[in-house]
Order: structure tokens, then sequence, then C-alpha cells
């Protein structure tokens, strides 16, 4: 990519789009910079995301506004207990010609034939449900009665959780968790920004969000993304990071160990690679360091470490796991 004056140009154009997008979406959501950049890396790097969050963090409200920007078709999915899989996938649907009195089966695509979608609170829905969505994520196509149906490209799926009532829930499980690139946790908002959410939100509402890119440069952008170089040496300390959170391995730390009764696996490493190219990219650097690899850990790992019954007594999170091993692993 370093000898590519048309890669440098377009890295270039990523860095000053990703600073419009920024601005553009200050104008409706305050704070979260470090959010929204996560948002950003994940989407460039072809990954979906779940964000975690108390109600009233306005998660909705910032997906919604990012696919305004991104000029991309939105949809969101209020995932309840009675939720069946056709009710996301689609289905088929017996239709009659008045004219001719035929009748024929035809698909009715559902709301996840869309380039961002939403599921709202996806543990609230039975794995049967969830295993549908998560289906589509990976193979990016629906099966209905034989015939196969793509889903649009870009194909984007940020799921979010409450993570403060557990009480009739479906917890997703770790090997569906791992589909997962990103898992972004969005905290309260601080005195001074609440206060300016107040103001904004208490008035009249004029401010529209126009889009920034189209889908053409999106897809040229997410393919320069898989182009920017990566040092052996970034590489190496990705894998160095995911194979210390396996308590079998000889690499972990023993104040790791006690603590994890299963580490992240390979899909990790691979994630923490393509998210540091992402955040060098939206940067304008033309390649990452370990730092990026570094700021990467936390989205890409706390949702792929099983704490063992020592952390959970200790009270030791996911988080505070995370920065013990980036403490020992330089």
């Amino acid at each position: 990519m370093a000898g590519s004056p048309n890669d440098v140009r377009l890295l270039e154009d990523l860095h000053i789009a990703a600073e419009s997008i920024v601005a553009e979406l200050h104008k409706r959501i305050v704070e979260q910079d470090a959010v929204i950049a996560d948002l950003l890396a994940s989407f460039l790097a072809g990954g979906h995301c779940l964000l975690i969050g108390v109600p009233g963090l306005a998660k909705t409200m910032l997906v919604q506004s990012l696919a305004q920007c991104l000029d991309l078709e939105f949809n969101r999915v209020q995932f309840t207990p009675d939720l069946m899989p056709a009710d996301i996938t689609g289905s088929e649907i017996l239709f009659e010609d008045k004219a001719t009195g035929n009748r024929e089966f035809r698909f009715v695509k559902g709301p996840i034939f869309s380039n961002i979608v939403l599921a709202d609170e996806i543990n609230r829905t039975p794995p049967k449900t969830q295993s549908a969505l998560l289906q589509a994520m990976q193979e990016r196509e629906v099966t209905s009665s034989g015939r196969t149906w793509p889903l649009p490209a870009p194909f984007w799926v940020l799921a979010t959780q409450n993570p403060i009532e557990q009480e009739g829930t479906y917890p997703l499980p770790e090997a569906q968790q791992d589909r997962f690139m990103f898992s972004i946790e969005i905290d309260y908002p601080g005195a001074e920004a609440e206060a300016e959410i107040v103001k904004t939100t208490t008035v009249p509402q004029t401010t529209d969000l126009g889009p920034v890119l189209d889908g053409g440069m999106l897809g040229r952008f997410r393919d320069l993304i898989l182009r920017v170089p990566v040092a052996d040496s970034v590489v190496e300390y990705a894998v160095r990071l995911s194979r210390a959170t396996r308590p079998a391995d000889a690499s972990c730390p023993d104040s790791i160990r006690k603590l994890v009764t299963w580490g992240a696996g390979p899909r990790a490493s691979q994630f923490l690679v393509l998210a540091a190219k992402a955040y060098a990219a939206l940067e304008g650097r033309p390649t990452p360091d370990a730092a990026d690899i570094r700021r990467a850990a936390y989205p890409v790992l706390r949702h792929r470490l099983v704490r063992s019954f020592h952390a959970e007594v200790e009270g030791v999170s996911a988080n505070d796991l995370i920065g013990r091993l980036l403490d020992a692993i330089r």
C-alpha cells in the first residue's frame, strides 16, 4: 500500500470522511467519541458489534444517526420472547392473483434485509431466534424453501444487551458471542454532557443529518482496510495477547491463569489486527502499531474471556482481566 499513490490518497480521503462523520454525529450525539470510533472501526473492518449499556443511553439514536451519515438502510428489531426466526429473516406467504385465481408462495423478506440491523435486547429472545440472526451474520444470506437469498452489502449487525436486568433472558452462548467482532460498553455521560443532552432534547428538534458518504466510497474504504500493511511484530503481539488468555497455554501469566476458565480463540487474533488496521486508517496513519492492538484489546477480548469462580468471588471483571493482561504482555 505504501507504494500505491491511489491508496495513499484514499487513506487521506478516509481520514477526512471519518472526521466529517464525527462532526455530523455531534449535531445529535453528545460526547461518545470513543464509542463512535469503535463503531466506525468495526464497520470498516467488516465485523459485527455487541452494544452493552443500560436503557436511555441513546444506543438506538446513535446507530440510526450513523446509518444516516453513511446513507445506508437501517432497520431496528425489538427482540422479545415471542419473536420467531421468520419474523427476522422473512417467510413464504401465499399470494393469489385475483384476475386468474392462481395461487403461489412468495418469499417476503424480513427486516434483516437491510444494510444496518439493530437487534435490540438480543438476549430477550430464545436461542432458536438468536441462531437465525447469527447464522445470517456469518453466512450473509438467508435460505427459505430451498432457495438462498443474499443479504445486502454492506451488511452490519449491532446487538444491544442490558447489563443490569437478566431475569427472563437467554444469554448468548460463548460460541455465538465469538461471532461479534467488538463488545462496546456505553457508560453514563459526564455531568456537563448530561446537562447538554437535556438542553438539546427538551426543545423542538430541527437538526437533520445529511449523508457524508455514498455506497461506492464505503466499498472502497472497506477494501482499503484489508490492504493496510501490518508489521510482523504487530501481528505477533496480537497473537501473544490472545494466547496469553488461555489458561492451558504456557504463556498465560500466573495472575491471569486462575481467573480464566476459557480464553480467546484465533478469531480474536484476527479481529485484533483488523481493528488495529481500522484505527490507524481512520486517523490517517498508513500502518498500525502495538498501541492500536492494545486499544483494540478491550472491545475484542471482553466478551471472549470466560471468568473462573475465583474471578467471580474476587469481583474481577473482564475489563480488569484485560488490564492485567496488558500489564503482563508488552
